[in-house]
């Protein structure tokens, strides 16, 4: 292998994962509604001046959330292509991976509420 394949290799792979990312946004109504909120909270972030310590906290929230959404998609896709059949398991997999965006999104929230409840009483007080 040549060491000039390699950069054209990474930049594929980065468009693999632009792709999914698109279709994503494009055919999940819940990536779409994380995407408003994200950017409702990062123009809030802009807004009220957060420190940089919180902003790490707002954009692990924001990414946790954007990857755990697009691994909970990938698993709702590779079941649909093993079975279009009911199956308990199936149901199993699609709901364990529904929780675990859940289970982050409640997290995602309480994140927020730390890092804006003294903006907003100082805002409005």
């Amino acid at each position: 292998m040549d060491l000039h394949d390699k950069p054209v290799r990474l930049w594929k792979s980065f468009s693999f994962a632009l792709t999914g990312i698109k279709a994503a946004l494009l055919t999940e109504k819940n990536m779409r509604i994380h995407f408003f909120v994200s950017l409702v909270v990062i123009g809030c972030s802009i807004l009220f001046s957060i420190s940089k310590l919180e902003w790490l906290f707002v954009f692990l929230a924001i990414g946790g959330i954007f990857s755990l959404e697009l691994m909970n998609t990938a698993v709702e896709r590779v079941v649909d292509l093993i079975t279009e059949e009911y199956h308990p398991l199936a149901k199993q997999a699609k709901d364990l991976a529904a929780g675990a965006v859940f289970i982050y999104a409640i997290i995602a929230v309480v994140i927020g509420i730390m890092v804006f409840t003294p903006y907003f009483f100082r805002w409005l007080f």
